[in-house]
Formats: C-alpha cells, structure tokens, sequence
C-alpha cells in the first residue's frame, strides 16, 4: 500500500475530486499555503494498493494543469532592497507536487 500526497493548485482541486471519486478513489483533502507565491493549494492524500498508484497518477496529470501567472512580488526575497523586484513577474503556478511513500500498517475504524 502508499500514500500519495499531491499538493495542487486551488483551481483544479474540484475537478480533481470529483475524477478521484468518479473512478473509486477516496481522498482527503487539506487547506495548505504555498511557500513561495502565499496563495492557497490543496493537499490531497490518497491510500491506495501498489497496483493503483499508476491510476492516480495518471488522474492527477489530465486534471492538474501548470499554466503561467502575472505575480507582484509582496516584499524582497533577500530582505535586502537590491534584490527587491518592482514589477510583475511570469511564474509557472498549477500542475502538481506528488510525493509516494510506503505504509507499513493500514487501521480503518
């Protein structure tokens, strides 16, 4: 059995649930906050059997798009004012983050 943590993109989080449920998938979903960027995600984590994992993945890629974004930077990165960016700047936001790990022991009560 694993554990799949994918953290997603806010946008894509309904479409995403409802093809996990569509194709038998059950998943919890977490309110989480990008580091960089501050905007919302959502973190899903799904248990499956070793043989489904490539099902999900393959959900998880038709629904979770990367696209480009127009962002302003809040404050300067380096806390120093030479490396403070005044104007918008183009970043790759969406698509999805995806951790696999093993589980040892499974309890559903």
């Amino acid at each position: 059995m694993k554990l799949i943590i994918a953290v997603i993109q806010d946008k894509d989080s309904g479409r995403l649930s409802s093809a996990l449920v569509e194709n038998g998938f059950r998943a919890t979903k977490l309110a989480s906050t990008g580091g960089f960027l501050k905007a919302g995600n959502t973190t899903f984590l799904i248990g499956v059997d070793d043989d489904r994992v490539e099902d999900v993945l393959t959900i998880i890629k038709a629904n979770c798009k990367a696209r480009e974004k127009l962002v302003s930077p809040v404050s300067s990165f380096g806390g120093n004012v030479e490396s403070y960016i005044p104007y918008p700047v183009e970043v790759q936001v969406g698509g999805a983050t995806v951790f696999i790990l093993p589980i040892e022991q499974f309890a559903q009560f």
